[in-house]
């Protein structure tokens, strides 16, 4: 924890930026308990929690061809006031939704208010490796995942409790709330770092990318093997699993929050055993302690304390895989690429979080209980250990900080 005390302290933007993410995560947690809380009383079906669970991944998958190249052409903090209130408003129009008949209504402000969320994330992802590097970065990111996993803690379990008391339309209205606070930070946000602007026409900038991408085939293997944490994508699992096994225990509002509260109390300390801990050759092992961790919630799901147990376990080892694996990335990057290569790698990463929601419904609407599929998507980090070995043996692979 020292090492992150000490980063935060000599890095004003770092801090600033952190405090950005820490609001607006909590606030992104905060309210998706009341949309699938509000879903279940309007009683959606299992495609439908899942349809709503993969759109809070596509939104960012089809806007990143272009939110790459718009990063790297225009101010950040201008972008983020932007998409600050887009968050304000998507937040507040979902106080209208209140029937099942609203459902396409419903869709468009999830989709544009993750889409926004997701954009803010690549801005602010963007911005660190053009002052930080190395051990730094990684630790910037750990401090990233950290934050995102103290909001979901939080966000889940405080917006259970306040659905649950008082209802969805006052979690939309303290949601609203926060995202202000977000944009009012932004508005006195100092970035003091050089900012080189392309200016470059969208289509060249865009296709220069992708032949960088497609020159270095190192960035292109990193992408795609980040994006086996989207695996971990088990909003619409957690929702249907509350709602088939826990009802006589626990509030819908109630499981889904300490479901995912138990889920990110692993994730939050996660990186303090394990950030220093990791490299090159221990990865390996992370990847199958994740694929065991996964499968051992999937065998104990349909017992309510248990799975509390084991969901901390599954996120213990999340937290470290995200952040290693992305800081690999910028560090195989070029500095001209940044924006545009985060922005891709979101899609893909966004893309397979999605897919792995859809994939959700889809197995349950064929009657695979929900404990099976759970094995089903930690068997996904057996391949990725496979794969990741494969990468280390043809291509040379820098340690991060060496």
């Amino acid at each position: 924890m020292k090492r992150y005390w000490n980063l935060l302290r000599h890095e004003p933007l770092l801090r600033q930026l952190s405090l950005i993410q820490l609001i607006a995560y909590f606030g992104a947690w905060f309210s998706n308990v009341a949309i699938y809380t509000l879903l279940i009383q309007m009683k959606a079906d299992a495609s439908i929690i899942a349809f709503v669970a993969a759109l809070h991944f596509f939104a960012g998958v089809l806007q990143a061809p272009l939110s790459g190249v718009i990063i790297d052409r225009l101010s950040p903090k201008k972008l983020m006031i932007f998409l600050a209130l887009t968050e304000i408003f998507c937040t507040l129009s979902l106080i209208a939704v209140n029937d099942i008949s609203m459902l396409t209504w419903l869709y468009l402000l999830v989709f544009i208010r993750m889409g926004a969320a997701s954009f803010q994330f690549t801005v602010e992802m963007s911005l660190l490796p053009k002052f930080l590097e190395g051990k730094a970065l990684q630790y910037a990111n750990e401090i990233h995942s950290i934050i995102w996993s103290v909001s979901y803690t939080i966000g889940m379990a405080l917006g259970g409790l306040v659905v649950y008391y008082i209802g969805t339309t006052y979690a939309f209205l303290l949601d609203a709330l926060l995202f202000l606070i977000v944009l009012a930070l932004v508005i006195t946000l100092k970035i003091d770092v050089e900012i080189i602007r392309n200016t470059e026409r969208f289509l060249i900038m865009m296709g220069d990318a992708f032949r960088y991408i497609k020159r270095e085939r190192i960035v292109l293997h990193l992408m795609i093997f980040h994006a086996v944490v989207g695996f971990t994508a088990f909003d619409a699992l957690v929702v249907l699993s509350v709602e088939k096994y826990y009802l006589d225990i626990v509030a819908v509002s109630l499981g889904i929050g300490l479901v995912h509260a138990s889920r990110a109390v692993g994730l939050a300390i996660g990186p303090l055993f394990l950030g220093e801990w990791v490299n090159l050759r221990r990865l390996e092992i992370l990847l199958i302690a994740e694929a065991a961790a996964i499968g051992f919630w999937g065998l104990v799901m349909e017992h309510f304390f248990l799975s509390l147990i084991a969901s901390v376990f599954v996120g213990f080892v999340t937290t470290t895989l995200w952040s290693y694996t992305y800081t690999l990335l910028q560090e195989h990057t070029h500095y001209d690429y940044y924006g545009r290569v985060v922005a891709y790698n979101d899609m893909i990463f966004l893309a397979t979080g999605g897919l792995v929601s859809l994939l959700i419904g889809f197995l349950v609407n064929q009657q695979v209980s929900l404990g099976m599929i759970a094995v089903v998507l930690g068997s996904a980090f057996l391949a990725a250990a496979l794969y990741y070995r494969w990468i280390r043996v043809h291509y040379d692979l820098n340690e991060i900080g060496s």
